[in-house]
């Protein structure tokens, strides 16, 4: 039985990608190995065998890379000021029917994530409590663990379930204090299709503001996130040097 059978689901994939970015301009059409960058995303997510897969685009040159490909793209408004926003549009345009319960936002500048997390994603939601599903795994680097640019993710770990822990809070300071893990956020999230219409509906949160996390406005609202544990942290292209990285990784994963 896979990850969408015990939840009871049935997940959307939907990848959101803007040609704005102001480290690195045009990045969902970086070359990575002759192939565009949001086709390596759409690729994994379609290697993660949980639903449709659909891109969710500003602009008519990611729709027609991820077409070209073979793949699905509904184009968006250009406005939108959060790729949440932008999942949540296109998802109304694409299944006005509401066919789809559970929505996986998967970032489009992730393309070396693994088809694995994609699955894992969706475990949090067999718990019926649980609004928001997303995923974290142990920090191992000791600069990280004070590294703004890390996220962590506080996490309680009930009823001896080692895998799957309710995130209490968010922050990009160390915590929490004492000993034992710190625990790497990654920002992948699978919602329930009525969380996610409520999240998009909220003012941005204070902690929200403070701490320039997105997520922390669901909690504050007293939305219920939890996050799966997996092994490895899938790399992030934010710069040339990310980029560079990628087709490495990349290269070094072909048969």
């Amino acid at each position: 039985m896979n990850q969408t059978q015990e939840a009871g689901l049935n997940p959307l994939v939907v990848i959101p990608a803007r040609m704005q970015s102001s480290r690195l301009p045009g990045k969902p059409l970086a070359d990575i190995l002759g192939e565009p960058m949001i086709v390596h995303v759409w690729r994994r997510a379609m290697e993660a065998d949980v639903g449709p897969v659909i891109v969710a685009c500003a602009e008519p040159e990611i729709a027609e890379a991820i077409e070209a490909s073979g793949g699905r793209a509904v184009i968006t408004r250009a406005d939108h000021p959060s790729g949440s926003d932008r999942v949540y549009e296109a998802v109304c345009l694409a299944d006005p029917d509401r066919k789809y319960d559970a929505i996986i936002n998967v970032q489009g500048d992730l393309p070396t994530i693994e088809a694995a997390c994609v699955r894992a994603s969706l475990a949090p939601l067999a718990n019926e409590a649980v609004h928001i599903a997303t995923l974290a795994a142990p920090i191992t680097d000791e600069e990280e663990k004070t590294n703004p640019n890390v996220v962590k993710a506080v996490l309680s770990f009930q009823d001896g379930n080692n895998h799957i822990g309710r995130a209490l809070y968010f922050s990009r300071a160390r915590v929490p204090a004492g000993d034992g893990p710190l625990y790497h956020h990654i920002g992948l999230y699978a919602f329930r299709r009525t969380a996610l219409e409520r999240f998009i509906n909220l003012p941005p949160g204070q902690l929200e503001q403070k701490e320039k996390l997105e997520q922390l406005r669901a909690l504050e609202d007293g939305m219920r996130i939890d996050a799966a544990l997996v092994d490895t942290v899938p790399l992030g292209v934010d710069t040339p040097a990310d980029l560079e990285r990628a087709r490495q990784i990349l290269a070094g994963m072909r048969p």
